[in-house]
């Protein structure tokens, strides 16, 4: 048994070692490159290390987005974070859900300035006459028909569309406490 498990755990690592290699392979080219006074093929791997390690950050992102619910589709958005560096930086995350006759969509972004900056107008939500929705320990503040939640302080969720009972369901099925801790 234990000579079946070992290579079947080594195949099911290979995609992450496979990618921590090409990080590395890039680190290394990078700090070479820099001490032979190639300062401009220094920055280009730098970049090349720091796109990989965001993909990375953001297919963990990707993976706390909720699955659908019974009889409903969920299509994740892969463009989301293509504009993420345009509002700071940071990683996002989106998916829409659908039924025959109705939609939602779930966006995750994190640690982003914008997300900073939403703290504290959700921990006044309550003082400053919004509704607050609670699921588990976590608030969402809703503001027509949008559920709006800081998890962590670093991971902002916002949910909208249709069917407001489901979307709370679904949200209820995210570890908020997994999900503020992702990608460290």
């Amino acid at each position: 048994m234990t000579r079946l498990i070992a290579p079947l755990l080594a195949l099911a690592l290979l995609p992450a070692t496979a990618h921590a290699d090409e990080i590395t392979d890039a680190l290394d080219a990078a700090t070479a490159a820099y001490k032979n006074g190639e300062i401009q093929y220094a920055l280009e791997e730098l970049d090349f290390a720091r796109n990989k390690m965001l993909t990375l950050k953001t297919d963990a992102l990707t993976a706390y987005l909720p699955e659908a619910p019974a009889g409903w589709t969920r299509t994740v958005n892969t463009e989301m974070n293509a504009g993420m560096a345009m509002m700071g930086g940071g990683v996002g995350a989106e998916a829409r859900y659908n039924s025959d006759d109705a939609e939602f969509t779930i966006t995750m972004m994190a640690d982003n300035p914008m997300v900073a900056s939403m703290g504290a107008m959700l921990a006044n939500a309550g003082m400053m006459g919004l509704k607050l929705e609670r699921i588990g320990r976590q608030k969402f503040m809703v503001q027509e028909g949008e559920y709006t939640g800081l998890v962590d302080n670093r991971v902002l969720i916002q949910a909208r569309g249709d069917q407001p009972d489901l979307i709370l369901d679904t949200l209820k099925t995210i570890d908020f406490t997994a999900l503020g801790k992702f990608g460290n």
